[in-house]
């Protein structure tokens, strides 16, 4: 499905949905708002914030007013995909570039996910946010993992002043981060992954941007949380094997670009989305192509994703 496509559907999506109830049935409801492990209750309801039902355990949307009218569009994004593909890989790449355009003024978004312990970016809006996680890894700290470690939401205002992570701080400057905000997405009452917003200027995030984030995070959390249920386990298995090779795939192929065009890895990444939107076909398909015409092999698969203990 085209990205305009995508949006339509999204628009008639959101539209029905403030007419009638849209309901989601999950067995439980994740809300990064309430502590860890969360209770199951009735709420108020409130522009933009899923409202759980004891009762029935559902996720209801609440029509957002027009201050949050970017969300209405989103949310709209989030069940089309839901009802048009269930593969994890797709959903993942399009829940972090809808995330990026929604909550202002980010200008980059990751999502990372755990395997047997160990953080990976399973999807990235551009280079930076996929720069920005790696340092993360590679460091064994910043505000990404202890969103996850933590399992609550971990806000950094000005980087520049904050000294709570130095060895992610250094590199993270150098790449032009100033403030990110992440926000950790809890399916079945673990923690899975978290939705990491990157900004360029201090106190990037204001009390509007942060509930946006935050209200976004739930849908998607929802969303993902009926896709894990429905998708069948070993099926699951290989689409979250797949996300982390395609990653992979696309890191080598950046690099080869680079290489080859003497430009940056942001430049490289938006010569590889554009060859993709050309040809019709998806990022990691060119760029697996690319890695091919260079080695003359197919790249090499990923190691099985472990899944969580029940």
């Amino acid at each position: 499905m085209s990205r305009s496509s995508v949006r339509r559907s999204g628009d008639r999506v959101c539209a029905g949905a403030r007419r009638q109830r849209a309901a989601l049935v999950l067995g439980s409801c994740p809300n990064p708002l309430r502590p860890y492990p969360a209770p199951v209750r009735s709420a108020p309801a409130r522009p933009g914030r899923p409202v759980v039902n004891s009762a029935f355990q559902e996720v209801t949307v609440v029509s957002p007013t027009a201050a949050d009218s970017p969300l209405a569009s989103a949310y709209g994004q989030l069940l089309a995909l839901l009802a048009d593909s269930l593969h994890v890989d797709v959903f993942l790449d399009q829940v972090v570039k809808v995330a990026a355009e929604v909550i202002s003024p980010a200008v980059a978004c990751g999502l990372t996910m755990r395997r047997d312990g160990d953080a990976f970016t399973v999807a990235s809006s551009d280079d930076l946010a996929a720069r920005a996680d790696e340092i993360q890894y590679g460091a064994d700290e910043g505000p990404c993992l202890e969103a996850l470690r933590r399992e609550r939401v971990v806000e950094v205002v000005d980087l520049r002043e904050d000294r709570r992570w130095p060895r992610y701080r250094e590199h993270a400057l150098r790449l032009g981060i100033v403030s990110s905000l992440s926000l950790p997405m809890t399916v079945d009452r673990e923690t899975l992954g978290a939705l990491n917003l990157y900004g360029i200027q201090p106190a990037a995030f204001t009390q509007t941007a942060r509930r946006h984030a935050l209200a976004f995070t739930d849908q998607a959390t929802a969303a993902l949380t009926v896709i894990l249920r429905q998708a069948d386990q070993s099926l699951l298995h290989q689409q979250l094997t797949d996300a982390m090779a395609s990653r992979s795939i696309i890191d080598q192929a950046l690099g080869v670009l680079m290489g080859q065009q003497r430009c940056t890895a942001q430049e490289a990444f938006a010569l590889l989305r554009q060859a993709s939107q050309h040809r019709n076909r998806k990022l990691r398909d060119v760029a697996a192509q690319i890695i091919k015409q260079i080695s003359g092999e197919d790249p090499p698969p990923a190691p099985e994703f472990a899944a969580p203990r029940p």
